[in-house]
């Protein structure tokens, strides 16, 4: 079954996912909730604050390279498309050997979650 990734867009969605659970780790910080919904589509926005990355190169990297752990992570383990999720970005994300801690740090939150 192919799921396909789909971002938030609304902004009653946004805020409804802050009110729900939270997990942190030193390279983000996801926020989920159960929707009453049945999809293919996961509901998956991703973050990078211009606060925490001033240049858009910066966040746009950020961005790339969880959005490509997510995907690894979608072909491992079968996530629930009955949640929503938020992923916001710390600046740790930028360093430059951190892609496998990162990596093991998703599929850690993931198996939490299901």
């Amino acid at each position: 079954m192919k799921i396909k990734i789909v971002a938030l867009k609304k902004d009653e969605d946004f805020k409804t996912l802050l009110k729900g659970q939270k997990i942190s780790n030193k390279y983000f910080i996801m926020f989920f909730k159960k929707l009453k919904k049945n999809s293919n589509n996961l509901n998956l926005s991703i973050v990078a604050k211009k606060k925490t990355f001033p240049k858009a190169i910066d966040r746009n990297f950020c961005k790339r390279r969880i959005k490509n752990v997510i995907n690894q992570t979608i072909k491992k383990i079968a996530l629930n498309s009955n949640y929503s999720y938020l992923v916001l970005a710390k600046d740790n994300v930028l360093k430059k050997n951190c892609f496998e801690d990162l990596k093991k740090a998703m599929f850690e939150e993931f198996n939490k979650i299901r």
